[in-house]
């Protein structure tokens, strides 16, 4: 049995897929100790662990660590006379027109940094040799007395290499047992030295308190029988063993949302459907990811609490409106959604856990598209009272009724979500005309239209138990590691030569890794340049096929280079200007044995059809109700109608309509 456990804000959700039999659960998050909530869902699934050959995990604990500055107290060791780099930083402003802008605070007080004397050049040659007996002793009374738990190491060009990074760590590792040491060169091996700092001393961040959740997760799960493979999901949409995991916790920062995209693509395609764009609309935020021809867009880095992190990660846009994002009215007596959230705990007003501020979940329960009957297959009691109690307030300072109220915040929060669609569609070339939605999360499908409607697209495609899709990700990804390296190289006749000797050396550390992985069998690669003009300041990726890697010319990495520069800027592409390879990439992928399928989970307590009013800005309305998965394959089902399943259901409103497929996708278009 394969099983995915997905931690989320608000819920953590659970899929498991054994012969054609699918489990789903949903049970409440526990924040304090997500493992708590892990243990719950398998308990309500009624799972033997000694069944489970595959257990898979995403969780936002690393997240939450750096987000809630409650990972470990870090030592930061550099080059003499770099000490004050991750307090210098950029010289850019986000926020031009704050007057009270400050820089991002970094996770290490300058207390917190020591120097040691080497230096290496950009091309990797020693300038000045690391004495390490004497460098170790000079650090050493600082570091005991510190009380740290981790200490990152971040020296001068260590990307170009690494030897001095890994003879300091040998020696600290070995003076400090139980003190996590973590190299620059094994988090994030590319110049660029503040990001790369910042990256490093993030990883050293997280990683004990990620080592000591996972050590605990799999000390509870192994006490109850499991003994199979426990898997991690990445930020960049793959998974890893949980000893993979070890060395660099930060490329777990995004793994839910990162899950919830390779579900998407994964139904998305059993429909013969690649392009689309991903809306996962959870408990706290809305996350939305383009997909093209099956791929999702991968950015090769990130910023997390202002902080620069260089790791790959789905390229995600993320928005705090989620179901239990806020809704407030602001000094100019404009109405707000997020990105405050009511969380898990006390959760929206409805949950009559002590909440009493307005939410997404209470306007979706005063419309009527969430009805308390039907609330998680109707195993977790919601009250209407509540929700209209909560929006009383705003009602009354915006001088609307209740439902006008909830109404207006629910158009709110669908604009907001189409702003952050256009941020990875439009705004980068692509037409979202061109794609699909494809919603999920607990609140995407009843927002789904809405939004497809405000961007122009013709289709949404809901995938079954949309709820949960995130957990189904999960087991879904193919076990994956990028590979990254920076090796500044001319694009002269001696640069085929040079692509080759690096993507031979990147081959071997990949098929090292795997195999100490116990990852056998055939795999994938996807090898990647860096490339740029000289003089410009930032670069284009361009995939290099290695099949044709022994043929590879000079001209060939001219003429492509010059047509993904045009593909991109429009313009400035000319062979005659010099050209310079930055960095390289090396995707390994071992795909996994077979592809769970997801089916829309039975609910035979509830009627197939029955009808229901709801109540929106122009008054009562009614709607037919139907159950998913009562659905007829091939028939069409015309809005305004409201399809509950167990985990969420989806709103079709009139000139709509929707129709089952025979994968449980359900199909929604625009009539006419």
């Amino acid at each position: 049995m394969r099983v995915g456990v997905e931690v989320g804000g608000t819920f953590t959700d659970l899929v498991a897929v054994e012969d054609g039999r699918i489990v789903l659960t949903k049970v409440p998050s526990t924040p304090q100790s997500p493992d708590i909530g892990v243990m719950e869902a398998l308990a309500d699934a009624s799972l033997s662990l000694g069944g489970i050959t595959d257990f898979v995990h995403g969780s936002t604990v690393a997240t939450n660590a750096l987000l809630e500055r409650k990972g470990a107290k870090v030592a930061f060791v550099v080059t003499k006379g770099f000490r004050d780099i991750l307090l210098l930083q950029r010289h850019d402003r986000l926020n031009i027109y704050d007057l009270r802008y400050q820089r991002p605070v970094p996770v290490v007080e300058r207390r917190d940094c020591f120097e040691v004397t080497e230096r290496i050049d950009a091309a990797g040659s020693v300038i000045e040799p690391l004495a390490i007996d004497p460098a170790a002793k000079g650090l050493l009374p600082g570091l005991k007395d510190g009380g740290y738990a981790a200490v990152a190491i971040c020296l001068l060009s260590s990307y170009a290499n690494p030897d001095h990074e890994r003879a300091l760590q040998a020696a600290l590792s070995k003076a400090l047992p139980g003190v996590f040491v973590t190299c620059s060169s094994d988090v994030s091996r590319e110049f660029r030295e503040f990001e790369r700092a910042s990256t490093t001393t993030l990883a050293a961040y997280v990683q004990p308190v990620i080592d000591a959740y996972l050590d605990r997760l799999a000390h509870k799960l192994e006490d109850r029988g499991f003994a199979a493979r426990f898997s991690v999901m990445q930020s960049n949409g793959g998974r890893l063993p949980v000893e993979g995991m070890r060395r660099n916790a930060i490329s777990a920062l995004f793994s839910g949302p990162a899950a919830g995209v390779v579900g998407a693509t994964r139904q998305a395609q059993r429909s013969d459907v690649g392009n689309l764009i991903t809306f996962d609309m959870g408990g706290t935020s809305t996350d939305v990811c383009l997909v093209t021809e099956g791929r999702p867009g991968i950015s090769p880095d990130t910023i997390l609490d202002g902080l620069p992190v260089r790791t790959p990660v789905l390229d995600i846009a993320t928005i705090g409106a989620g179901g239990g994002s806020l809704i407030w009215i602001d000094d100019g007596g404009m109405l707000r959604v997020g990105p405050r959230s009511s969380g898990a705990m006390p959760g929206p007003a409805c949950y009559n856990r002590g909440g009493t501020l307005p939410t997404i979940t209470d306007a979706h329960v005063i419309r009527g598209t969430i009805r308390p009957e039907a609330f998680l297959g109707g195993t977790m009691e919601i009250l209407r009272d509540k929700s209209i109690t909560a929006f009383k307030p705003i009602a009354e300072q915006l001088g609307m009724t209740v439902p006008q109220a909830a109404s207006a915040a629910l158009r709110l929060a669908a604009a907001n979500i189409v702003r952050a669609i256009q941020l990875i569609s439009t705004e980068k070339g692509h037409d979202p005309r061109d794609y699909s939605l494809v919603p999920f999360g607990g609140a995407g499908p009843l927002m789904a239209v809405d939004v497809a409607e405000e961007l122009g697209l013709a289709q949404v495609l809901v995938p079954p138990n949309a709820g949960v899709l995130s957990a189904y990700g999960l087991i879904a990804s193919d076990f994956s590691k990028i590979y990254t390296m920076t090796r500044r190289t001319a694009v002269d006749d001696d640069a085929p030569t040079a692509v080759r000797d690096v993507h031979a050396q990147m081959m071997a550390e990949g098929e090292a890794d795997f195999e100490r992985f116990g990852l056998t069998g055939d795999r994938a690669y996807k090898f990647t340049a860096d490339m740029r003009f000289v003089g410009q300041a930032f670069e284009i990726a361009l995939d290099i096929n290695t099949a044709t890697l022994d043929s590879l010319t000079r001209q060939k990495l001219i003429d492509d280079f010059i047509a993904a520069h045009h593909r991109v800027y429009m313009h400035g592409a000319s062979a005659e200007q010099a050209i310079e390879i930055v960095g390289f990439r090396l995707e390994v992928t071992r795909p996994i044995s077979s592809l769970p399928e997801l089916a829309e989970r039975e609910l035979t307590n509830r009627p197939a059809h029955m009808k229901a009013r709801m109540e929106g800005e122009t008054g009562v309305f009614d709607v037919d109700v139907y159950t998913a998965s009562s659905l007829e394959v091939g028939s069409e089902t015309v809005g305004p109608a409201l399809i509950e399943g167990y985990s969420t259901s989806t709103w079709v409103p009139a000139g709509w309509a929707a129709t089952r497929q025979a994968n449980d996708n359900l199909i929604v278009r625009k009539k006419g």
